[in-house]
């Protein structure tokens, strides 16, 4: 099986893929790249057997429709509370991880990461264009996977790691999955934290795969469809090669 990682940013330089090769009881890193576009990044997605994609898959349901009636001339006064804001500027998803893994996933409806929203929605289009399966929730081709999440579940190192020292979390990934094999790519996860963000996705990518994520329960299915899931792995590193 192969899994692809996308670290995806607004510009092509600051994006980068990792693609995982999974035999048995190990993995092995058949490319790994930084400044990749998106004719590149739907060839690799069609290739790869699923793809997570470091990005907000959508928008908080509540913001959608505070835009449109806003919009329409429609938007009926509220009391302006902290809730309120709150609903807007967060999904389901977002509230799910803060409250399962500790971290506050950024604002797709108030914060820059929705610049890199926009190039994923706009790749989601193509791909589906392309006959691809898309689903916001992961069942499709793509998962939305969140690193810093992932690494957190999986006991590594997961706050401040790119910032200098980050040639400290390869080693400590590396010992934790002595199965993975990053042969001539390790250099290049040393030095660029969006190449070792991209490795983390295809990993996480490899958990959505086999089933070991967090699924939405049944009353959360429809925001998730809507607004896009994050895949937070429920096992550990080692769950993800065969035993």
């Amino acid at each position: 099986m192969l899994t692809l990682g996308v670290d995806l940013a607004s510009a092509d330089e600051r994006t980068a893929t990792a693609l995982v090769e999974w035999t048995g009881e190990a993995a092995v890193v058949r490319d790994l790249r930084l400044g990749v576009g998106d004719d590149e990044l739907i060839e690799a997605i069609g290739a790869a057997g699923k793809a997570g994609l470091d990005c907000p898959l959508g928008w908080p349901s509540l913001f959608a429709e505070f835009v449109a009636d806003q919009r329409s001339g429609d938007l009926r006064p509220v009391a302006a509370d902290a809730a309120w804001r709150r609903g807007l500027a967060y999904r389901v998803t977002d509230l799910v991880v803060r409250a399962e893994a500790g971290l506050n996933p950024l604002s797709v409806a108030a914060d820059r990461i929705a610049y890199v929203a926009f190039r994923g929605a706009n790749l989601l289009a193509h791909l589906a264009a392309a006959g691809l399966p898309i689903d916001r929730s992961g069942a499709g081709r793509v998962v939305e996977v969140y690193p810093a999440a992932s690494l957190r579940r999986w006991g590594l190192t997961h706050r401040g790691y790119k910032r200098p020292g980050q040639a400290s979390l390869v080693d400590e990934l590396t010992a934790a999955a002595p199965w993975l094999e990053l042969a001539g790519f390790e250099p290049l996860c040393r030095t660029s934290h969006d190449a070792f963000d991209a490795l983390i996705a295809a990993l996480a990518t490899r958990a959505a795969a086999l089933g070991q994520t967090l699924a939405p329960t049944p009353a959360q299915k429809e925001a998730a469809r809507l607004e896009g899931w994050i895949a937070l792995p429920t096992g550990d590193l080692g769950d993800l090669v065969a035993p």
